[in-house]
């Protein structure tokens, strides 16, 4: 069967028409080859936001922005989007308009609610909503910043102000005169700073000898506290206290009349005894030192012995 002329200029027309469809349909962001599905979002403002600009899920890419039109009966945006047919979407997702960068425009970002089963359909219209960006974000803080520049920049002009009406005439000459006289003081310091250095550098063997002799009895201090330390002073202390307890006990018994050495110190008649007793020696003393022949008898003739008289008390003897 032989193919006639006005049937390949046909088909090559359909194709040529075909062409140019799809051409068209892709330089839109429509790829009618494959499948898809097309919803709607409302908007209140769609700044930054363009065609063709992609639509993510938790950042992959699953679909465009097709067309943005204005809505005559209530004012609002409408923005078509084409999302693939490999990812599910539930009619409670979320879809927003945020800004990933500094640079590149907006894009829209898809929020699956992963809870509701109930699938969206093609052609249905999701909710939609704005979430500040980076450039928002930014100015929000830097409004609240810039007022308070200016209210500091206000201050410090009134605070100028205010400076230059105290300081008249001659005030700024005594302040000139301050200032004159704070470099003369810093020249002096200068000068005093310079003899101290002097001072220390033709001293420094002997600051460097105190030094030594400071450490050496930073060590021996040192020592002397691990020697302290180590000693048992509680176990001392604990032993002085005892024989303090002890000497306590002594003095006690002997205020009470305990012992020998108590009844010594507190019995009148022991005492009244041994001053008769030491009366008595001192009388026996004084009549062997004046009658020694009493005692001591040696007769060669066989003389008499003198009769015995009772020596006198030492106070009448002094008399």
């Amino acid at each position: 069967m032989k193919i006639t002329r006005e049937i390949k200029t046909a088909i090559l027309v359909i194709a040529s028409i075909l062409l140019f469809i799809w051409g068209y349909s892709f330089l839109q962001g429509r790829d009618i080859l494959n499948s898809h599905r097309t919803f709607f979002v409302e908007y209140d403002n769609v700044e930054g936001l363009s065609t063709s600009a992609p639509v993510t899920i938790n950042g992959l890419v699953v679909g465009k922005i097709m067309e943005i039109n204005l809505m005559p009966t209530t004012g609002k945006l409408q923005v078509e989007i084409q999302v693939k047919n490999d990812f599910p979407i539930s009619k409670s997702s979320t879809i927003d308009i945020y800004e990933p960068g500094l640079i590149g425009g907006k894009q829209i970002q898809i929020i699956p609610n992963l809870q509701d089963t109930e699938m969206a359909e093609s052609g249905d219209t999701l909710k939609g909503r704005n979430v500040p960006g980076l450039t928002s974000v930014i100015g929000e803080k830097l409004a609240p910043l810039q007022e308070k520049i200016e209210k500091v920049a206000e201050n410090a002009n009134q605070l100028l102000v205010n400076l230059n009406q105290v300081l008249d005439d001659k005030s700024k000459a005594n302040l000139r005169e301050s200032i004159a006289k704070l470099n003369v003081l810093m020249g002096e310091f200068e000068k005093t700073s310079k003899n101290v250095n002097q001072i220390i550098d033709k001293n420094k063997s002997n600051i460097d000898g105190s030094l030594a002799n400071l450490n050496k009895t930073t060590a021996n201090f040192s020592k002397l506290s691990d020697t302290l330390a180590n000693a048992n002073i509680g176990q001392a202390i604990k032993n002085f206290e005892n024989s303090l307890k002890g000497v306590d006990k002594i003095i006690t018994n002997l205020e009470q009349g305990k012992g020998s050495m108590g009844k010594l110190l507190n019995d009148d008649q022991l005492y009244k005894n041994l001053n008769a007793t030491s009366n008595e020696l001192e009388l026996l003393l004084q009549d062997l030192r004046l009658n020694p022949t009493r005692y001591i008898n040696v007769s060669l003739f066989g003389k008499k012995n003198k009769p015995y008289v009772a020596p006198k008390p030492l106070d009448s003897i002094s008399n």
